[in-house]
């Protein structure tokens, strides 16, 4: 199996030197997941290209429903006011779609992008689609740069969290970083939110586990894991409740089996690991996950159960999921049932063998 491709972060690199040292590029696309960085780097175009103060003169901003090559050229022809430099943000429009004639028109105008004037396409909720066949992808490889903002890994995440705490007056650890990660997901701007929550909360200057746990709201997947590691620990009433708390947030049971579907299948993955003498790396590897910490949790629960339970419970779970979608069975029903039946042990069960 092929190692997991990094993220290349190289094109966001290039714009934090570029805006350190002031050589900034006249055309930028701005495009990925990770929203948090991407409206953060704008920020940092807005403050170097713009004086305070003045950016309702020189920021000229559309959404892409809205655009036309016509009011691209006339706030290009816009001179900056008590400023060097004026600022075009067009969020969501399609680079690569439309009808030939206005796509022509605005391939000349990106072209020629005065001096003064610098031109960022924001992808924010349309997907980033590029064409490397196409006159734009070769213009914007010649004359701009396009910038994604990814996902960042676990090492990064974790030095971020740990100055964000900081600038709350807290410290936190680095496995206590780690579990916020597994718990609320990766994507900074939920959890700038949540540790936002999460310093208004804490009493004392070092944050605790105790502290994530009383405030911070877990994701789906972080829950279900909860309640399959309960089980492997033979805490069946607590597995119990964390469905419970599953139900009372009104989530789809057939959302919910979706998740322990592949919590089991990572589960029957991290069993075959160990008996195939493997490790965490491979597992990372096997499910492209980013953070170790799941992959550390799932090696431990997996030591729990026997190789034939995984099988059996991933074969179980489809069989569920089946019988959700076409018998016209309750789903709650059979969901709380499916979870009996992985508490039972596998000597004294029927269903599940």
């Amino acid at each position: 199996m092929p190692p997991k491709k990094q993220a290349d972060n190289s094109a966001m690199k290039e714009l934090k030197r570029a805006l350190r040292e002031g050589t900034l590029e006249r055309l930028y696309v701005f495009h990925g997941e990770e929203s948090y960085l991407r409206e953060h780097y704008l920020g940092q175009l807005k403050a170097a290209l713009l004086p305070p103060g003045l950016e309702e003169f020189n920021l000229h901003t559309i959404q892409g429903k809205e655009f036309t090559p016509d009011w691209l050229a006339q706030v290009m022809d816009c001179l900056p006011m008590m400023s060097q430099h004026t600022l075009v943000v067009v969020t969501d429009y399609d680079l690569y779609g439309g009808a030939a004639a206005p796509r022509e028109k605005l391939l000349a105008l990106l072209e020629d992008i005065p001096d003064y004037c610098c031109v960022v396409f924001v992808y924010d909720l349309l997907p980033y689609k590029a064409d490397a066949r196409t006159k734009m992808a070769a213009l914007l490889k010649k004359r701009g740069k396009v910038v994604p903002f990814h996902r960042q890994d676990q090492g990064d995440l974790v030095s971020w969290i740990a100055r964000r705490f900081k600038a709350l007056d807290h410290d936190i650890d680095s496995a206590d970083a780690k579990y916020l990660l597994f718990l609320c997901g990766d994507l900074m701007t939920r959890l700038a939110g949540e540790i936002g929550k999460i310093g208004a909360y804490a009493r004392h200057h070092q944050i605790t586990r105790e502290d994530i746990d009383a405030v911070a709201i877990p994701q789906l997947d972080a829950v279900v894991f909860q309640m399959t590691d309960a089980i492997a620990r033979r805490k069946f009433d607590q597995a119990a409740a964390v469905l419970s708390q599953l139900m009372s947030m009104r989530e789809s049971p057939v959302m919910i089996l979706a998740v322990m579907g592949k919590n089991l299948r990572q589960l029957y993955s991290a069993r075959l690991a160990l008996e195939a003498g493997r490790g965490r790396d491979y597992l990372m590897e096997l499910w492209a996950m980013r953070s170790a910490y799941p992959a550390d949790k799932l090696m431990d629960a997996a030591r729990g159960f026997t190789l034939p339970w995984c099988r059996s419970a991933v074969r179980r779970c489809m069989e569920v999921d089946l019988a959700m979608k076409s018998t016209g069975a309750d789903p709650q029903e059979l969901l709380v049932s499916f979870l009996l039946e992985l508490s039972i042990p596998m000597s004294k069960r029927r269903g599940l063998c």
